[in-house]
């Protein structure tokens, strides 16, 4: 009984952590994205 006590305390700080990481990853991935939608609109404007 008392490991699910401590299984269940965790949880909410697991799920915390996870969703920290996920948002901070898709941080990561917009900045990447905008960069690279720049560099293509960057070459598509000297193409022309």
């Amino acid at each position: 009984m008392d490991f699910f006590t401590v299984l269940f305390g965790f949880l909410p700080l697991l799920i915390l952590a996870f969703i920290f990481r996920w948002v901070r990853q898709l941080k990561i991935n917009s900045e990447t994205q905008i960069k690279q939608n720049k560099e293509i609109i960057s070459l598509l404007k000297n193409k022309g």
